[in-house]
């Protein structure tokens, strides 16, 4: 079994669920018992200074709160990018420099340890073996992360980026429309 944490998924045009349609999941965790990730690409209309005030303006632009997926949406969860010098008792490194931050913490206590962060209510996640699945049966492209992804500024237009950015037939389906029927 071939295990994609620290990747990028990027929802292909077959997969029919709205949830998911052209979405960047940022996979956190995968192991032989599931997966667990962020969707990068949906802010909400929510500004975060509305939920957690004191991490308003520690987050990297857009200042909003993000959809994470459709798992535990009332839980706010908090990834960060790190310059890489280890875990601190506020932040767990979980795969290369991306790391869950503890939203308890003071956010300046943790500024000198970050590049930047985002705030997700809820997670997609995956039960045994059900990602692979996704991912066979054309679901799923898996590509490999950027640290800017995690921080664009333009997250609605992360999609078609990063599918420029793939080598061959990927880069060709960032310019199809939205609605392939209007073409």
């Amino acid at each position: 079994m071939t295990f994609y944490a620290g990747q990028l998924l990027v929802a292909t045009p077959r997969l029919a669920d709205p949830n998911f349609n052209r979405t960047v999941i940022l996979l956190l965790d995968h192991d032989e018992d599931g997966a667990i990730g962020v969707v990068l690409n949906r802010p909400m209309e929510l500004p975060l200074g509305a939920v957690l005030p004191a991490w308003a303006e520690v987050v990297a632009e857009p200042h909003l709160l993000f959809n994470g997926g459709p798992v535990s949406r009332e839980s706010a969860l908090a990834v960060g990018l790190s310059l890489g010098e280890g875990p601190s008792h506020s932040f767990w490194p979980l795969v290369g420099d991306f790391g869950l931050v503890d939203l308890d913490a003071e956010p300046g206590d943790l500024l000198s340890d970050l590049i930047g962060l985002r705030v997700f209510s809820g997670y997609a996640g995956w039960g045994h073996e059900q990602l692979t699945a996704e991912i066979e049966e054309g679901s799923w492209y898996v590509v490999n992360t950027a640290p800017t992804d995690l921080l664009t500024s333009q997250p609605e237009e992360l999609w078609r980026r990063i599918m420029r950015r793939q080598p061959g037939e990927l880069a060709f389906l960032a310019t199809m429309p939205d609605d392939p029927t209007l073409n």
